[in-house]
């Protein structure tokens, strides 16, 4: 029972104060707790204050903490670390220190900043980034690779930059094309500087970089040149000629030719071509083509009252047109590139010619007769009066050198004459023949002095000769003041007339009008 009661007295009245203890240290803790939160939170509150708009912690750039910075620091940090950086650039024998900003670096140290200070600056956030470690920002750099490769080109040395491409050239005092030696030149590939950069420039630290200069060639060897001069000098070999009218027979001499052609390099810069001066080469044909052709001619006969023809002034002449002359010209500028051997041929058109019948000029005794008639008449007019008043026709110019008379004609009707003038003395006789004005002055002074001397015997000067119109050479119409009579043989082959008549046709007659000398 002892022990029964001893164990009853001993564990019976300890039990209410445990639980009470018990009791009270929770309560304690729990006001140590609650006191430590407040405490805590206060703090923590205040800590993420000293963060508003700056660098939160665990922030670095460039490898430095930048917790706490303003964004004003931290882009001054920036700046002053991308200003700092020193490129060693080698090309060849040269060796080169060179800023970033001079290779088209930009550093942009206020986006940079403004990337350091961009993260969640609240109570969590700051709380967060206390407990999440580093938080690396890299810098906003850009890299114009333009200018870089710019940069890169500007190393090679100017006088050595470009390569030359070779020529071909033409000697005029030798008459030989000559091919004119091409150079290398020196150069380099950008990209590789262009890649150096681009890897390096966000660390914002020194760096080098080994920039080979290498030969280049020319786009246009030497021996290109030398195969062009080769192709010209078989091209200048070759027989080129054009088949003309009636079968004659126009060459293209290879001196022709070679003022013709030259060396150029084509579209692409990459080869030589032959170039022709097709203008010139049409210019030729063209002159060609009118010496094979013919004018047409109409004859002119001249008939009596009854129709029959008393004497044929002038022969009818077929005219002849040339009708490929642009093909000719084509055949004839690709044969000179050497594409295709010239078999080049005129081909022709007949033009058909007619015969002008006019009046025969009136017998003296006619014209006494006529004459009788017109005084009778109370108001008699002249030759010109009695004319048509709209003949029809092409105007032109009958020279009778036989009853040495001049008649204008429009068409078949005598418009104006005859009229007497003096033609070309024994050894200097006016030209026969159908031609057309060339020339005309209205005052002119006349010599021989391209024939003979002043000084000499047969020299003459004479001024002021009025109303002149040349037909063929040096032959023409013309006033002659010192003459007071006409009808007879005695210039020095010149028509010679009285002023007012040689005034007349002056003023009827143009550039072109057809004039016809005959006996």
């Amino acid at each position: 029972m002892m022990n029964v009661t001893e164990t009853a007295a001993l564990g019976g009245p300890s039990r209410p104060a445990g639980r009470q203890g018990r009791r009270r240290v929770i309560l304690i803790l729990v006001a140590i707790i609650a006191t430590l939160a407040v405490v805590l939170a206060g703090g923590a509150l205040a800590y993420a204050k000293q963060f508003d708009g700056r660098a939160l912690p665990g922030t670095t750039v460039l490898g430095q903490d930048v917790a706490g910075k303003t964004p004003e620091e931290i882009a001054a940090l920036v700046a002053e670390r991308g200003e700092s950086v020193s490129v060693a650039v080698t090309a060849g024998e040269q060796q080169l220190e060179v800023a970033l900003a001079d290779l088209g670096v930009t550093v942009d140290a206020a986006a940079t900043a403004a990337s350091a200070v961009s993260r969640d600056d609240s109570f969590t956030g700051v709380i967060s980034s206390t407990w999440s470690g580093e938080h690396a920002v890299e810098p906003v750099v850009t890299v114009d690779e333009a200018k870089v490769a710019e940069f890169a080109n500007g190393l090679v040395p100017e006088d050595m930059t470009t390569p030359i491409d070779a020529q071909v050239s033409f000697d005029e005092d030798e008459q030989t094309w000559n091919a004119v030696p091409g150079r290398n030149g020196q150069g380099l590939d950008p990209q590789t500087l262009v890649d150096a950069v681009t890897q390096n420039a966000a660390s914002l630290k020194d760096f080098s970089v080994d920039q080979p200069i290498e030969e280049i060639a020319p786009a246009i060897t030497t021996e290109e040149a030398e195969g062009v001069v080769g192709t010209i000098a078989t091209l200048l070999e070759q027989p080129m000629a054009i088949t003309g009218a009636d079968d004659k027979v126009h060459e293209v001499s290879a001196e022709r030719r070679n003022g013709w052609i030259s060396v150029v390099p084509d579209e692409s810069g990459q080869a030589l071509t032959i170039s022709v001066d097709e203008e010139a080469v049409r210019e030729w044909v063209v002159a060609r083509a009118d010496k094979d052709a013919v004018k047409a001619e109409n004859g002119i006969e001249q008939v009596d009252e009854a129709g029959k023809v008393v004497k044929v002034v002038s022969e009818k002449q077929d005219g002849l047109e040339i009708t490929n002359t642009d093909a000719v010209v084509g055949e004839l500028v690709t044969a000179l590139k050497g594409t295709t051997p010239l078999e080049a041929a005129f081909e022709t058109r007949k033009i058909e010619s007619e015969v002008e019948q006019v009046d025969a000029p009136k017998s003296e005794d006619e014209k006494d007769k006529e004459k009788e008639k017109s005084e009778e008449k109370k108001d008699g007019t002249d030759d010109e009066a009695a004319t048509p008043s709209n003949p029809t026709g092409e105007k032109w110019i009958d020279v009778d050198l036989s009853n040495k008379t001049v008649t204008a004609y429009v068409g078949d009707t005598p418009v104006w004459g005859p009229r007497s003038m003096v033609d070309g003395k024994e050894g200097n006789e006016t030209v026969t023949g159908t031609f057309e004005i060339y020339l005309r002055y209205d005052r002119q002074d006349m010599t021989n002095a391209a024939y003979y001397p002043k000084g000499h015997e047969k020299y003459y000067l004479t001024p002021d000769v009025p109303w002149v119109q040349y037909f063929h050479r040096g032959f023409g119409f013309h006033g002659a003041p010192w003459r007071s009579s006409f009808g007879y043989s005695g210039s020095h082959g010149c028509i010679n007339m009285p002023v007012s008549d040689a005034k007349w046709l002056y003023d009827w007659a143009s550039i072109g009008t057809k004039t016809v000398v005959h006996y």
